[in-house]
């Protein structure tokens, strides 16, 4: 499904890869991980809600925006980036501190922009803003040392202004002091039971913010992201906030 708002449209491909349009530009967010742009994805839960995972690789993305080391798939990169891309990636995705074979950022063939978690810049007339993701010291996604699993200085989220409509993606992050001040238009945050915000904290977040529409994402991917996205769903919608599930 395909959700249109203001002036743009927004699709959830699975995970935390998300597709915005406006009329002359494809923007996408933390593209690939886990099969679900390589048709391999099968989720956890029979029936769970969740984009079907299919062969994608349309190569038209103009801006590619990644938020920490977690999200960074260079094949998924590669699959949406259109050959003169700009690549947007906070500056301290480590390849090195990762069990997975990756390129680094420098190794691929797109204009890379790198960003800290309180950048502004302009890339092909598109404004975009960074701010902070994290999990707080003492929130409740935490390793068993106590330590966070996403500590203060591991990624960013991402503001976008495309054609006036803001679009804010937070990350893998718990609700942080500022969140809800952010001007948004379309709020696209995680939901899930582990590593960020849980429904219940966005829905608290979503309220707070007062966007024009909430369209939650990287969710039921697998088992430790499960979330009763119908609960969440029913819950922003009775305290006024339009809302709609991207899930097919």
């Amino acid at each position: 499904m395909t959700v249109r708002h203001d002036g743009i449209t927004a699709e959830w491909l699975g995970y935390a890869t998300l597709r915005l349009e406006s009329e002359d530009t494809v923007i996408y967010l933390d593209p690939g991980r886990y099969g679900v742009l390589t048709d391999e994805w099968t989720p956890d839960t029979p029936g769970v809600g969740h984009p079907p995972a299919r062969d994608y690789a349309p190569g038209d993305g103009d801006i590619v925006c990644i938020t920490h080391v977690h999200h960074y798939d260079p094949d998924g990169i590669r699959r949406v980036a259109s050959a003169d891309a700009t690549v947007v990636a906070f500056a301290g995705i480590n390849v090195h501190a990762t069990d997975r074979d990756l390129d680094r950022l420098a190794d691929l063939d797109y204009d890379i922009r790198t960003v800290s978690m309180a950048d502004s810049l302009l890339v092909d007339d598109v404004p975009i803003w960074t701010t902070a993701a994290y999990n707080r010291e003492d929130g409740p996604n935490l390793r068993a040392d106590g330590s966070p699993i996403h500590p203060e200085g591991i990624g960013c989220g991402f503001l976008l202004a495309l054609n006036d409509t803001r679009v804010f993606w937070p990350g893998d992050t718990d609700v942080l002091e500022g969140h809800s001040a952010v001007d948004v238009s379309l709020f696209c945050p995680s939901i899930a039971s582990s590593f960020t915000m849980d429904r219940h904290d966005a829905a608290d977040l979503a309220e707070a913010m007062d966007p024009d529409l909430v369209l939650p994402i990287h969710y039921n991917t697998f088992e430790a992201l499960e979330a009763d996205s119908g609960a969440f769903a029913e819950d922003v919608a009775k305290r006024g906030v339009p809302v709609v599930l991207d899930e097919r």
